[in-house]
């Protein structure tokens, strides 16, 4: 798989750094660690530039869908993370899913998808 570099937003500390290690063993660069929504935008809009990104839902009690929807402008996958099982937004119905605790194959098979090679 390419090289892949990975915004990352998660409001749980130990939860980012298990996601960026595992990035990290699949060989990406998490380009990106965002614990805040405000974060994550403000990263964007002063150029930041990642090749995918990885989006928990609920940031703090924030949803995560300004981000998404920046993402969407810029053409940029992402895949919502979440430990509550679905969605409950209708625009994004269609968007990958990847339950908490996440799956290490799983999240190879989304990133594979992300890289064109799925």
């Amino acid at each position: 798989m390419r090289r892949l570099r990975i915004l990352v937003v998660e409001d749980e500390g130990l939860v980012a750094m298990l996601l960026e290690d595992m990035l990290d063993d699949l060989g990406c660069e998490v380009a990106c660690s965002a614990a805040t929504v405000s974060d994550a935008l403000r990263w964007l809009g002063e150029g930041g530039q990642a090749d995918a990104a990885l989006l928990d839902v609920n940031m703090g009690g924030e949803t995560v869908w300004p981000v998404a929807d920046a993402l969407n402008v810029r053409r940029t996958p992402f895949a919502f993370t979440t430990g509550y099982g679905q969605l409950n937004e209708p625009r994004f119905r269609d968007a990958t899913l990847l339950s908490k605790p996440i799956n290490a194959e799983r999240l190879e098979e989304v990133l594979r998808l992300f890289a064109g090679e799925g």
